[in-house]
């Protein structure tokens, strides 16, 4: 039985099939919602056209590839997506999501409750990758081989975020920016670090570390570089 719609079909390529995004039903090129078996292959579909990219130039990335090491077919793939591009296109649009980050971060930080608030950021910040990992790693795979569609997409994503820690950071901190702490400069290496061990958590669970471990001792770093005080 088919996961979605018949299999033979791969002429449903058209940019105007609907592909689902973060929010909505999640359905095939040919407007079917797609079930759970449908929706891993999907994901796998996904995970391993990052995985190529990785390897080679987006503009080199084959159907045929991306399908082998799926261990599908090509005319599965294109159940799901138009081509490589609308894959791309498909997770930047998951990667446009803003995780649910700016109300710890506009929350006043003074206290015992801004410790809370850097766990909250943190925790936002995993659970968001968590849900959108290979859309993400997507994007960025993509944006540092240099295409600039992926670039400014993940600028529009990280954008909000590192204009409110900024805003925290120059807020809390006050003159202490003319010591060599520029706030920009500030939010945008807080944000890497936030990114990057999202980004990879897992395999810091081989070298025994564990989630709450992480999601501890980042909210202690944001919020001593936040606030220029080490929480007690």
């Amino acid at each position: 039985m088919s996961e979605t719609a018949d299999e033979t079909k791969p002429h449903l390529r058209g940019q105007d099939r609907a592909r689902g995004v973060s929010g909505s039903a999640v359905i095939a090129q040919d407007g079917r919602p797609l079930g759970a078996r449908a929706l891993r292959t999907r994901a796998k579909l996904l995970e391993c056209t990052q995985a190529l990219l990785t390897e080679q130039p987006f503009r080199d990335a084959s159907v045929v590839e991306i399908a082998r090491r799926a261990g599908t077919s090509p005319a599965t793939f294109y159940q799901y997506f138009a081509d490589v591009e609308a894959a791309l296109e498909l997770a930047s649009a998951a990667a446009e999501e803003v995780p649910a980050i700016l109300a710890p971060l506009a929350a006043s930080w003074s206290g015992p409750s801004g410790l809370d608030a850097a766990r909250s950021v943190v925790d936002a910040f995993i659970r968001h990758w968590d849900q959108h990992h290979a859309a993400l790693l997507f994007r960025n795979a993509a944006a540092e081989q240099g295409d600039r569609r992926f670039q400014n997409v993940r600028i529009r994503a990280l954008h909000p975020v590192l204009q409110v820690l900024a805003k925290k950071i120059e807020a809390t901190r006050g003159d202490e920016k003319t010591a060599g702490v520029h706030p920009i400069a500030a939010a945008a290496a807080l944000a890497a670090i936030l990114e990057r061990l999202a980004a990879y958590h897992r395999e810091l669970e081989i070298l025994g570390v564990s989630r709450d471990q992480l999601v501890e001792t980042c909210a202690r770093i944001l919020h001593q570089i936040v606030t220029g005080r080490i929480a007690a």
